[in-house]
């Protein structure tokens, strides 16, 4: 059965593949970094970072689900997603200098704010341009590349950071996740508001509404 889907849907799935293909080399064993890698580092420093992350994740999904849905077009959802997206991307390479504690807390703290921005933009704009009929299966076609996607890298992490050690890896999966991002623009001229019809991005249109 041949699959057509459309540029927009296509582009917000291989950005997702990418970009949590490269975190699922390092998320397995990221409680290994933290436990061998920083000074201090132990199981509970581990869990506090976890928590760190979901907790700012997730209380800034509705606040910035609310701040993109009181504004129409899509100017401000792809500003959320790529921006979101980017920011996300840079933590890798700040856990190569990370040596306390309180130095993964503030990474992980940043990197929940990044993907709640990134994701409250990904699923405006998926829900807006998923064809219509092929729902179910455009949803699952972005979970499935995602799981496949990091099972696979989860193995290669393993490996990795055996044969090179964490820093090199690190910089292989913050390189994914802008490669993630430079893939969003390939879908720039479909959002309504973004770069075409004499518009850009303006920061108060998008926090402050007239």
């Amino acid at each position: 059965m041949k699959l057509k889907i459309n540029n927009v849907v296509k582009y917000l799935v291989l950005s997702d593949l990418i970009f949590f293909s490269g975190w699922g080399l390092i998320t397995p064993i990221f409680a290994i970094f933290i436990v061998n890698n920083i000074q201090g580092g132990s199981v509970f420093v581990v869990g506090i970072a976890s928590a760190i992350y979901w907790i700012i994740k997730s209380l800034l999904r509705v606040p910035f689900g609310m701040i993109l849905d009181g504004h129409k077009g899509e100017k401000d959802d792809y500003f959320f997603l790529v921006v979101g997206l980017f920011i996300a991307s840079l933590i890798p390479f700040g856990y190569i200098f990370c040596k306390f504690p309180w130095h993964v807390y503030i990474l992980q703290a940043i990197y929940g704010v990044g993907l709640a921005m990134s994701l409250s933009g990904w699923c405006a704009i998926f829900t807006r341009h998923i064809d219509k009929g092929k729902e179910a299966t455009e949803w699952g076609l972005d979970a499935t590349s995602i799981g496949l996607g990091t099972g696979i890298s989860a193995a290669i992490g393993g490996w990795a950071v055996t044969k090179f050690g964490f820093n090199p890896v690190f910089i292989v999966v913050g390189i994914l996740g802008l490669l993630g991002v430079i893939l969003l623009l390939g879908i720039r001229n479909n959002i309504k508001g973004v770069f075409n019809n004499g518009h850009v991005l303006n920061l108060k249109e998008i926090f402050h509404k007239k």
